[in-house]
């Protein structure tokens, strides 16, 4: 297949414009509360901006970088190696809303290792199945290899706890693996081994129990326990078809809680109505068309893997963070791609891209 002279500039144009976009959706999501608890409108965003700056860096030098160059493992299992111990060193770490997530480095900066646990096993499995397409069928040489490194980071960040960035990882994971040609017999013994793990995670731990429950009648303690889906549900309402107007949503000033993170979507909503919300997921579908199709053309498995795991795992978490903030999943802190407010999230996720655009120099 002919090189590719640049870069997809499709790809590229759609995430630029989810970066552009979501520096704006953070700035008035964010920009009364933080005139209220810093003193300046642009506490937030400006933090936002910086990050979106070094990761567009990032991905311009990644963009230069020959993606065979991760096809190493050399540069795989140090990966794997310092991911695991981040992933464990967050326990030794003050705890931080009752959760272990996040490494502070002084007041103004904070790293969370969660973030680096997807990519680093996309990177893994399309090292590790590229040649081992023909040898699914194996499941404990293929299979089960394959799976137990994505296990070990899943297990540690349900530790920390973060269901949602775990569910996350476990999807792509999944994908992967069917990709690769895994047998659906083996999803099904995989599904049927995480349910008491499901289980005892969603009902047997009472904040989890609590929040399923809420998801299921959140009317029944609107002021309580159904706060943050109601508001949010109002505020999705409350946008109708052409929303209120930018920097014009009422829910973000002490009601929607977390305006600028989980439930900017939310936001989105009520202030750019049906119409925007509606053009985001439209950008998420072009940005999944476009990576899928980079998918499909690499004629190197290792690409193949890389392009579709990279591309899955924006994917996934799209969906569920606005299936969250309209109330088709429980509440679970995940941010959405691009668009949230999260130093860590936005960096990684530009780095990645900066992969995948590589990648796309190699596709007609």
């Amino acid at each position: 297949m002919a090189k590719r002279v640049g870069v997809d500039k499709w790809l590229f144009g759609v995430v630029l414009l989810l970066v552009l976009f979501g520096l704006v959706m953070v700035f008035s999501a964010s920009a009364v509360m933080a005139k209220a608890e810093s003193g300046s409108p642009y506490h937030y965003v400006a933090k936002q901006a910086i990050f979106a700056l070094l990761g567009m860096g990032a991905l311009v030098i990644l963009m230069q970088v020959d993606y065979r160059r991760f096809n190493n493992p050399r540069v795989i299992f140090p990966l794997m190696a310092m991911t695991t111990l981040l992933l464990v060193g967050v326990f030794a770490t003050h705890a931080l809303n009752h959760t272990h997530r996040w490494i502070m480095f002084g007041r103004f900066f904070t790293f969370q290792p969660s973030e680096l646990a997807t990519p680093v096993t996309v990177l893994f499995l399309a090292y590790f199945l590229q040649t081992r397409i023909y040898r699914m069928d194996d499941w404990k040489g293929t299979v089960l290899r394959a799976s137990l490194p994505p296990l070990i980071f899943i297990g540690l960040i349900m530790k920390e706890p973060d269901l949602g960035t775990a569910l996350v990882c476990a999807g792509v994971t999944m994908a992967m693996l069917y990709l690769a040609g895994m047998q659906v017999k083996w999803m099904g013994v995989g599904l049927l081994a995480a349910s008491p793990v499901m289980y005892y995670m969603l009902w047997m731990v009472p904040f989890r129990r609590a929040r399923m429950e809420t998801y299921l009648h959140p009317e029944l303690d609107p002021l309580g326990k159904g706060f943050h889906i109601m508001q949010s549900l109002i505020a999705v309402g409350t946008g109708g078809v052409r929303g209120l107007g930018l920097m014009e949503g009422r829910q973000k000033l002490y009601f929607l809680p977390e305006a600028w993170t989980d439930f900017i979507f939310a936001n989105i909503s009520e202030e750019l109505g049906l119409i925007g919300a509606l053009a985001l997921v439209g950008l998420f579908v072009a940005f999944g068309y476009r990576g899928l199709r980079t998918a499909y053309l690499s004629t190197d498995p290792f690409a193949r893997f890389l392009a579709f795991g990279f591309t899955v795992a924006i994917l996934i978490q799209a969906f569920f963070n606005i299936s969250v903030s309209v109330a088709l999943l429980p509440t679970k802190g995940i941010t959405l791609p691009f668009i949230s407010f999260g130093g860590t999230s936005i960096f990684v996720t530009l780095a990645c891209m900066g992969v995948l655009l590589n990648i796309t120099r190699e596709t007609d």
